[in-house]
């Protein structure tokens, strides 16, 4: 076991006890800007229209929502089991399930996406006998959910084209598969040729030689391994474009809740946008930005603004309650990183 496991215990990988003046004013900005945006499309909200909206949803419909949401994060646990079986890391599927759990907590309740990671992380960290290990293998399940969301994303653009609605579009079919060709092609390179990704990251050891110079060659041992393990690969990334697929049609179950008359298509295209935008590091949890990226979407198909706001809200809202069971499972639990 290396000395990062060793040490896991005596901080949590954010230098806990610091001065955080820094992590303070960027949360701030970031709560300032959400709360701005939210502000302003309220403003612009028939608040009694939508308001009448959400307590009109139809409870069937958002039962199954729930479900789909709870089927999509028993297939992302797979999907990660299948990464860290390349790795060969043994961990019980029934603990994997758990820490998604948890992490999906941790991920809607903290203001940062990140923080799942650090429990995935954590978790598996012993198991694998290191936490540069275990890191990679999450960066790993990231980098595929980020290829199979794009994939989605084109998928949807192209059939709204084929059906005569591609003209809402905010982005052409085209650059969504283009940028699929070149996330995949790099991908595989790196998987294909882990030298190459020594070569490059060599420069880094400028900093601390000895130190960074393990940590790639670590890197490099572990992309060899999902060289040889090909099929684990594409398992994963088909467990990918199926947890993305389930969340479109999570949406489409909560937009048919609430009597919203959006077309799957447009769904496949709204919904990966909507997370890719909240990726970026400018909002607390995506608040603000991912409700703008709605609207601005809904008002080219000519959808009133009550019901991008609700469907929007309404998800958020639903993946929140969803994923309080991930703090039942995080106080439950036993904790074998704590003393």
């Amino acid at each position: 076991m290396d000395s990062e496991v060793l040490t896991a215990d005596a901080d949590t990988g954010f230098e806990a006890g610091r001065p955080r003046t820094r992590q303070v004013l960027l949360t701030a900005l970031k709560l300032l800007i959400s709360l701005g945006l939210l502000a302003v499309l309220f403003a612009r909200t028939d608040l009694t229209s939508l308001w009448r909206s959400v307590r009109a949803a139809s409870l069937p419909w958002v039962v199954a929502a729930l479900g789909l949401y709870l089927v999509q994060i028993v297939v992302g646990a797979w999907r990660w089991g299948l990464l860290l079986d390349a790795q060969h890391v043994t961990v019980r599927k029934r603990s994997l399930f758990g820490s998604y759990l948890v992490a999906a907590f941790f991920n809607n309740f903290l203001p940062s996406n990140i923080g799942g990671d650090v429990i995935r992380i954590r978790d598996t960290a012993r198991s694998a006998e290191s936490t540069t290990l275990a890191a990679t293998v999450v960066l790993a399940d990231r980098c595929i959910g980020l290829l199979g969301l794009v994939l989605v994303a084109a998928t949807g653009a192209t059939a709204a084209v084929g059906v005569g609605s591609g003209r809402a579009l905010p982005v052409l079919p085209s650059w969504l598969w283009a940028g699929f060709v070149f996330a995949t092609v790099v991908s595989l390179e790196a998987v294909i040729s882990p030298a190459g990704v020594a070569r490059l990251l060599r420069p880094l050891t400028v900093f601390h030689p000895e130190w960074v110079g393990g940590q790639i060659a670590r890197i490099t041992d572990i992309l060899g391994r999902f060289r040889r393990s090909p099929w684990s690969l594409l398992n994963a990334f088909a467990g990918a474009v199926i947890v993305q697929g389930l969340l479109v049609i999570f949406y489409a179950a909560v937009a048919r809740s609430l009597n919203i008359p959006i077309a799957l298509s447009h769904l496949a295209v709204i919904v990966p946008l909507s997370f890719l935008v909240q990726m970026l590091p400018v909002s607390v949890n995506g608040f603000g930005v991912r409700e703008a990226t709605f609207s601005f979407y809904f008002a080219r198909l000519g959808l009133p603004i009550e019901s991008a706001m609700a469907l929007s809200l309404g998800s958020t809202a639903l993946v929140m309650f969803f994923s309080l069971s991930g703090a039942v499972v995080y106080v439950t639990r036993r904790h074998p990183h704590r003393h």
